[in-house]
């Protein structure tokens, strides 16, 4: 999941200077290529010197990180665009600012329109990039595709302090009081989804144990969204790391998922992984693997994790 192949999406804003520089770090950590593409923000007319303006950023980042870095010369307009040249990248470095007002309401983020186009994660880049990421606040709901989640972000920021967040929707409690079942009923329930959310977050966090001097975990109770943004402000994280289940416009107009609202309001750095996430290296990877194996051949993989039914992960997810 180490990312080798990086897309920076730039508007020569502030923010689309964020992501060159947040994108030059990462590449720098991890010996990753970049590639700069521009891509105009809607109704508005491109520079007529995108290709110069580029490649000096090119040379920039080249001479300071030492790192592979190409500039694309020509003008992406929209998201089939971005979504096309993010194909043959591990990872796509966007910086765009919180939608607000109507547009924040009637529209779908850009980059959830991407990760509907291409499997790739995104990181939207909203602060200035000072250093490498130092703490990371991971939203899981439990599942198996928590598992990856988790993963991705350790491999992208082998060294920063990672907190594991969960939240118990209480979307079932009210259907319960609606339905005249006891308060007495009600808080046992409550504490059956308490504790079966710490037993499953704890069996997640000590699959990772050789990592546990930089991994901790807390469990939330209520909106999700709301808790995810509520917990990444007492712990100071510098990046969100979230999940995006797969779900149509429609689906994503008439209730918005978990990523799409915390996009909306998140004020730091978010990276939203597609569900069944894919690399592009990866099948580079492999044959260049392939060639290298040795005559004696033994088979070996790494365990799987456990699959049990969760009931506390009422909000299924981003």
């Amino acid at each position: 999941m180490t990312p080798r192949s990086i897309l920076v999406v730039t508007d020569f804003s502030e923010l689309g200077g964020h992501a060159l520089a947040r994108a030059a770090l990462l590449g720098a950590e991890h010996r990753a290529a970049l590639q700069l593409v521009y891509v105009a923000q809607p109704g508005e007319v491109p520079p007529p010197d995108v290709a110069v303006r580029l490649s000096h950023h090119a040379l920039q980042l080249r001479q300071r990180h030492q790192i592979a870095v190409q500039a694309v010369s020509r003008v992406d307009c929209t998201v089939a665009d971005i979504a096309r040249a993010a194909a043959a990248h591990d990872l796509v470095v966007w910086g765009t600012a919180p939608q607000r007002g109507l547009r924040a309401w009637w529209g779908t983020h850009p980059a959830l329109q991407l990760l509907r186009a291409c499997q790739r994660p995104v990181v939207v880049v909203r602060n200035a990039a000072d250093q490498t990421y130092q703490s990371l606040l991971v939203a899981v709901d439990l599942s198996q595709a928590s598992h990856r989640l988790v993963e991705l972000g350790l491999a992208h920021h082998p060294r920063a302090r990672v907190e594991l967040f969960h939240a118990i929707s209480t979307a079932n409690e009210g259907k319960l009081r609606y339905a005249e079942v006891s308060e007495r009923a009600i808080q046992i329930y409550r504490e059956q989804c308490r504790r079966h959310a710490q037993d499953r977050m704890f069996t997640l966090t000590d699959s990772y144990d050789a990592r546990r001097n930089r991994l901790s975990s807390s469990i939330g109770r209520g909106d999700p969204a709301r808790q995810v943004l509520v917990a990444q402000q007492s712990a100071g994280a510098d990046l969100i790391v979230v999940g995006r289940h797969p779900a149509s416009p429609w689906v994503d107009w008439f209730f918005e998922s978990v990523a799409q609202r915390i996009l909306r309001e998140a004020r730091t750095d978010v990276l939203v992984a597609p569900h069944g996430f894919q690399a592009a290296s990866r099948g580079t990877a492999v044959k260049r693997l392939a060639t290298d194996l040795p005559v004696r051949r033994v088979k070996a993989g790494a365990p799987r994790p456990p699959s049990h039914p969760n009931p506390a992960a009422l909000w299924g997810g981003a």
